[in-house]
C-alpha cells in the first residue's frame, strides 16, 4: 500500500512551462551559435539548469546567463504559472488520508516554494528537497532517499510522480513506484520508453494508485 507520494514539481503539478520556454529565449538570446528554438527547449526540461546552459551554449562558464535567467523568471514568475487542473483537489485529498507528500525537484528552493504557495499548494508539502539539497540531481536516486529519509518512509510505500525521464529513472533508481503525467510537454510516447510502473492522465488517476476512491469533484 502507498504511504508516501512524492512529485516533481515543474511540469508535473505546477504549469511553469510557458515561463520556462520564456526564460531561456531571454537569457540566450544571442548567447548561442544558431538561435535557440523551442522545440529545442521542451526535451531538455527537466534537466539542472547549469547542465543545460551548458548544453546549449557550449560554454562551461555559463553563471551570467543563469543570473539573467533566473532575474526573467523571477520577474514574470506570478504572472505566467499556473497549478495543473486537478491538482490542488488531490492533493487536498491525499493529505486528508493521511499520505505523506513531499517534492523532489531539480528547481532552486527559492522558485520552488513561489510556485507551490502561488499554487497553493505549500500546506500539503510535509518536505522538500530541491537542487540545492543534493549532490546529484535527478535521474540520482539522492533525493528520493532524502525525501523518505525524512518523511520516515521506505521505498516499497512511496511512489514518484514527474513528466520526464529524470523522474521516471529516478524512482527506478530508487525503487519506489514511477508514475508519469501524460500532460508532460515531452508527450506519453515520450514517457513510455522509460516503462514508467503507470501513466496518468489526470490527476484524479493518482487516487486509486493509493487506495483512495476517486470520486471527488473536479476543480
Amino acid at each position: 500500500m502507498i504511504q508516501t507520494v512524492l512529485f516533481d514539481l515543474d511540469g508535473t503539478i505546477v504549469d511553469t512551462n510557458e515561463l520556462i520556454v520564456q526564460s531561456f529565449l531571454h537569457s540566450l538570446e544571442g548567447e548561442t551559435p544558431e538561435p535557440i528554438s523551442r522545440e529545442l527547449i521542451i526535451p531538455n526540461m527537466g534537466r539542472p539548469l547549469v547542465e543545460q546552459m551548458e548544453f546549449f551554449t557550449g560554454k562551461k562558464e555559463v553563471e551570467a546567463l543563469i543570473s539573467k535567467y533566473r532575474t526573467f523568471n523571477l520577474a514574470k514568475h506570478d504572472e505566467l504559472v499556473q497549478e495543473f487542473p486537478n491538482v490542488r483537489t488531490v492533493m487536498a485529498k491525499l493529505h486528508e488520508k493521511g499520505i505523506k507528500i513531499g517534492i523532489v525537484t531539480s528547481k532552486i528552493r527559492i522558485t520552488t516554494l513561489m510556485g507551490l504557495k502561488l499554487c497553493g499548494l505549500d500546506d500539503y508539502v510535509s518536505v522538500i528537497v530541491t537542487v540545492d539539497d543534493v549532490k546529484e540531481p535527478k535521474p540520482s536516486p539522492e533525493g528520493i532517499f532524502a525525501a523518505l529519509k525524512e518523511l520516515g518512509s521506505s521505498a516499497e510505500e512511496a511512489m514518484m510522480v514527474g513528466d520526464s525521464h529524470y523522474d521516471i529513472e529516478a524512482a527506478q533508481n530508487a525503487g519506489v513506484t514511477s508514475v508519469g503525467v501524460s500532460w508532460s510537454w515531452k508527450g506519453r510516447s515520450y514517457l513510455e520508453q522509460y516503462n514508467p510502473d503507470h501513466i496518468v492522465d489526470d490527476m484524479f488517476d493518482l487516487l486509486p494508485l493509493v487506495g483512495i476512491s476517486s470520486d471527488v469533484k473536479a476543480d
